[in-house]
């Protein structure tokens, strides 16, 4: 007689699907992670890039300024009643605005600011009044 062989089908129970269920959040999670670094990543960069341009606005401002405390007029700096002006350039929307103070004490500072160079643009938006 011939035996009979039974084949029985795995049977994919609640904690195999649990297993799956989480690797699949972990890897969720995993990829979320990872956009995290690299997000923080470009930020920490936009970041270095942005203080290492103002220092060195704010090196080339302090260099004009010992110029002048030389007796110099370097160029771009102007004059009016004792009080010196000029900017130096920290990216393409902002500059180093300077004004200082000649008075018979010495220099005094009166102004050393960042500034946005970027024209406001005014529009309306068309809201939604609540009818039909």
């Amino acid at each position: 007689m011939a035996k009979k062989q039974s084949f029985t089908v795995p049977v994919v129970g609640g904690s195999s699907l649990l297993v799956i269920f989480a690797v699949l959040c972990m890897t969720v999670f995993a990829l979320l992670s990872l956009s995290t670094v690299l997000a923080n990543g470009r930020l920490n960069q936009a970041s270095v890039d942005a203080v290492s341009e103002y220092y060195a606005a704010d090196a080339a401002a302090e260099e004009i300024f010992a110029r002048l405390r030389q007796g110099e007029m370097p160029e771009g700096v102007t004059e009016e009643n004792g009080i010196y002006e000029y900017r130096c350039d920290i990216s393409e929307n902002q500059t180093l605005q300077v004004k200082l103070q000649q008075t018979a004490a010495g220099w005094q500072v009166l102004r050393w600011q960042a500034v946005v160079d970027v024209e406001w643009e005014e529009g309306t938006l068309d809201l939604w009044d609540g009818e039909l």
